[in-house]
């Protein structure tokens, strides 16, 4: 059983010389076998938790913790914190040119295991990896998200989440800039890589339409930089219906 305790997190952003909080004491428990659904408005801080957890610079952490069974993550580098087996799916995964989606898939599972996986079992796991997610094989080829559509991006985003096989993984609005053919790859993707694992998602969307084929076990509302209320799927089932205006109100 593996478990990610986040504790009284505060985290700021600096702009223009001066640091602003984004995050005011998030406290949030995901372990083996659970999706978490984190929604909230544009602005709420959503992406913030889930690049902090990971370890990007951008991110200060001025108070709190973060523990992996007990592993202090806030003192792993970024490296470490993917070998620990944390994962994020990126809302907008960058280009890498001159770098195949082969190569790069392969050189992080080294990174990850220790090991270069020996080639003829991997280029067997890749290839039905790609064709459980209706990818051409004449994807591995291409260099890494360079013209890439959105509904490609987060195919390769999820691509990596199976073979990598983390402990727990944060999808930052995989939803984004799907349409409804791609939604549903890319979620039957998630639900087979947790069904596999035994995954813990932490599933960060601003809309309810990803939670119709990724059935969450909690839901958590993220307003200004905290957890304004959990519950569970149906909690989704009224933010759906009545928006976030009341939780935005009462934190003014």
């Amino acid at each position: 059983m593996t478990t990610l305790e986040i504790r009284d997190l505060h985290v700021s952003v600096t702009a223009d010389g001066e640091a602003k909080e984004i995050l005011k004491g998030v406290d949030l428990t995901v372990r083996s076998g659970e999706t978490h659904a984190i929604m909230g408005p544009n602005g709420s801080g959503k992406s913030t938790l889930a690049y902090s957890v990971a370890g990007h610079p951008k991110y200060e952490v001025t108070g709190g913790s973060v523990l992996l069974d007990g592993e202090d993550v806030l003192e792993m580098t970024v490296d470490e914190r993917a070998r620990a087996g944390l994962f994020l799916a990126m809302q907008y995964p960058v280009e890498v040119p001159g770098v195949s989606v082969s190569n790069f898939l392969r050189t992080a599972k080294t990174e990850v295991t220790g090991e270069a996986p020996v080639l003829r079992h991997w280029v067997k796991e890749v290839r039905e990896a790609m064709e459980g997610l209706k990818m051409d094989s004449s994807f591995a080829a291409r260099n890494v998200n360079e013209g890439f559509s959105g509904g490609e991006k987060k195919r390769h985003e999820i691509l990596q989440m199976k073979l990598l096989k983390p402990r727990i993984a944060i999808l930052d609005e995989t939803d984004s800039g799907l349409d409804v053919d791609a939604l549903r790859v890319v979620s039957e993707g998630v639900n087979d890589v947790r069904s596999e694992l035994g995954l813990g998602v932490l599933l960060i969307t601003h809309y309810t339409r990803i939670l119709r084929y990724v059935q969450p076990d909690f839901v958590h509302v993220f307003v200004d930089g905290r957890i304004a209320e959990e519950g569970g799927p149906e909690l989704a089932e009224r933010l759906e219906n009545e928006g976030y205006d009341r939780f935005v109100t009462a934190s003014a």
